[in-house]
C-alpha cells in the first residue's frame, strides 16, 4: 500500500499512473506540518488554512519536477517557507491589517505578560535589521524547528557552515538587544 512506502518511492510509483493516490498520501502525511509551518508564520489561523490548500495545489503542480536533490520534505517545506514569505512579504508591501486589530480595546494584562511582549518586540525589532539570509536562517532553526543537516541540505552548505552562520547570527542578535536594553 502506498502508506508504506517513503516519499520519494511513492512519488515514483504512483504519480504516473496514479495522480490522486499519490497526492492524497503526501497530503495526508504533510497537511498538519505544512499547517503549522505557516501558522507559526503568519500567526493566523484563517490564512494558515489558505496558505496550506495554496501550498499543496503548489506542490501537486510541481511535483513532477521534484528530482530527489533533497528529501521530499525539504523540497516541501521550501515550498511552503517560500510561498508563506512571498504571502507576507506582498501583505506588507500592501500595508494590510485586519480591521478588527484597529478596534480591539486593551485587556489588562499582567506586568509579566507585558515584558513579554516588550521583549518580543525587541526581538523582531533586532531581527528586522539583521540581513534577509540571517533572519531566514534564525527563523529555520528556531521558529520552524528545523535541524542543522536539514538547514544545511536547504542551503546546500555544510552543517558546520550552518552552525557558524547561526552563532554569528545570534552574536549580532545578542549585541543589538543589549545596546537597546542601553537606551
Amino acid at each position: 500500500m502506498a502508506s508504506f512506502l517513503t516519499d520519494e518511492a511513492l512519488i515514483k510509483q504512483y504519480l504516473p499512473e496514479q495522480p490522486n493516490q499519490c497526492f492524497e498520501t503526501l497530503y495526508n502525511r504533510y497537511v498538519n506540518k505544512v499547517y503549522r509551518h505557516c501558522l507559526s508564520m503568519t500567526k493566523d489561523e484563517e490564512s494558515a488554512h489558505d496558505y496550506t490548500h495554496d501550498i499543496f495545489i503548489k506542490m501537486f503542480k510541481k511535483l513532477d519536477t521534484f528530482h530527489e536533490r533533497s528529501s521530499f520534505s525539504t523540497w516541501l517545506y521550501s515550498i511552503a517557507y517560500n510561498y508563506c514569505s512571498d504571502q507576507l512579504r506582498l501583505a506588507k508591501r500592501l500595508n494590510f491589517s485586519p480591521l478588527d486589530d484597529e478596534y480591539d480595546t486593551p485587556s489588562s494584562e499582567s506586568y509579566e505578560a507585558q515584558a513579554k511582549e516588550q521583549s518580543l518586540q525587541l526581538l523582531n525589532q533586532v531581527m528586522e535589521q539583521l540581513p534577509e539570509k540571517e533572519q531566514k536562517i534564525l527563523k529555520l532553526k528556531y521558529e520552524q524547528g528545523l535541524r542543522i543537516d536539514e538547514i544545511a541540505q536547504l542551503y546546500n552548505i555544510s552543517e558546520s557552515s550552518v552552525k557558524m552562520r547561526l552563532k554569528r547570527s545570534r552574536e549580532k542578535v545578542h549585541q543589538l538587544c543589549a545596546y537597546y536594553h542601553s537606551l
